[in-house]
């Protein structure tokens, strides 16, 4: 009689499917980084969108639908399994870089970001999950940083190339057809090669009272009651909220500038460059030194990067603040939802992770409309000093509430 073995958790054991995890996600970074450059430099010279609320309406459209499936797919995932909200993720984003090539008008723009935004809240947020089911509880920083280096390498990557691409080509379509060749591609090896873990979480719960949360619960005590989950989720709505402001408005403070579209394309390359490859380091010191002051310390740090790129004025001043910026991040973002998977109990895990994600994806939205209005009435440079001192409060927010999550620092 053959019996049915339970899966084993870690990182060593279940390194060829996490590193499948972690390209396939560089592919999500990929679908994001298309959009990183081009898309701004779109609104302004193509459909001569003059006004920056007007012009930002795809980052608000993407927040908010991205922030919303966020939620979703952690409840699908405990219901459905993994697998099945990953591939259809990729589905929805087939068609996004056909309509951004082909669109007439902003209106088509704005419905393939909504498309965009399912697509990155399905499969960025499953891959997450999969990821710390398969790690187990000793190495989740490390894994987080894996993850979301992967993911911002690849939209810095991207954002690179097609800065170069629109530079030789024009706007479109030579940009695009990146993102057409990364749905095709993680939409196959979702299909063909990606496993299901939802086994790993309930292996790793057992029998608890856990798992009678509801929905409801879950969402009230990581939002609001938990300090630790609620400090990380405002800590991650700030921190999208500036990464917003910097999509959709550093490149046209760059051009005000009379900077070339390549060094835009760097500035706006670097950033998420030096995020993403930082966080193979800051994921794994996550899990040597403890997740808060990781966490304050860089949401101060970015804060006083936007004050630079507010002050500065020449393209030397703006390599150092988004370098900084990047670093800031880099510091947060695989802490963060580091500390959501220390916290939150591997029953309702996958619902938790996606409520923090709804919070934390929402500052793009909150960001466009904040930074869009504030860029209308009193220009770039003000948006960006506002959104540096919101910040810098999110970071001592942190510092007075949340307390140390890892399991080996809070004995």
């Amino acid at each position: 009689m053959s019996t049915v073995r339970a899966p084993r958790l870690g990182l060593r054991t279940n390194l060829a499917q996490f590193l499948l995890l972690v390209a396939i996600n560089a592919l999500v970074g990929g679908m994001l980084g298309q959009e990183r450059i081009v898309l701004p430099l779109l609104a302004e010279q193509t459909f001569h969108l003059t006004a920056y609320t007007s012009a930002l309406t795809f980052i608000l459209a993407f927040g908010a639908v991205k922030a919303a499936t966020n939620f979703f797919a952690g409840t699908w995932s405990d219901r459905y399994g993994r697998k099945p909200v990953l591939v259809a993720g990729w589905l929805i984003g087939l068609p996004v870089p056909l309509l951004l090539i082909w669109a007439p008008n902003w209106g088509w723009v704005i419905a393939a970001n909504v498309l965009l935004g399912m697509n990155q809240g399905l499969t960025w947020s499953t891959t997450v999950i999969m990821k710390i089911d398969l790690v187990g509880p000793a190495r989740r920083g490390l894994a987080m940083g894996l993850n979301e280096a992967a993911g911002y390498v690849a939209v810095a990557a991207t954002a690179m190339a097609t800065g170069y691409l629109a530079a030789e080509y024009g706007l479109r379509p030579a940009p695009f057809l990146l993102g057409a060749a990364f749905a095709a591609l993680g939409l196959g090896l979702s299909t063909l090669a990606v496993r299901e873990t939802r086994g790993h979480a309930h292996h790793e719960a057992g029998r608890t009272e856990h798992q009678g949360m509801t929905t409801r619960q879950v969402f009230t005590l990581t939002s609001f009651k938990e300090p630790a989950l609620s400090s990380a989720s405002q800590a991650g709505l700030v921190n999208n909220l500036n990464d917003g402001l910097a999509w959709g408005l550093f490149p046209i403070l760059f051009a005000t500038q009379h900077l070339s579209l390549a060094r835009i394309g760097l500035l706006g390359a670097l950033y998420p460059a030096v995020w993403g490859f930082a966080q193979l380091a800051t994921g794994a010191l996550s899990d040597r030194w403890g997740r808060k002051w990781l966490i304050t310390a860089g949401m101060l740090l970015q804060a006083v990067a936007l004050a630079l790129v507010a002050a500065g004025n020449s393209f030397g001043q703006w390599l150092v603040a988004v370098s900084l910026l990047g670093l800031g991040t880099a510091m947060v973002y695989p802490t963060l939802l580091a500390t959501i998977g220390d916290v939150a109990h591997p029953a309702w895990r996958a619902r938790s992770v996606g409520v923090y994600r709804l919070w934390r994806d929402g500052g793009f939205a909150v960001g466009a409309l904040l930074a869009g209005i504030l860029a209308d009435l009193w220009g770039i440079p003000v948006a960006v000093w506002t959104v540096a001192a919101l910040t810098a409060a999110s970071g001592l927010i942190a510092a007075a509430r949340m307390y140390e999550t890892h399991p080996r620092r809070n004995r």
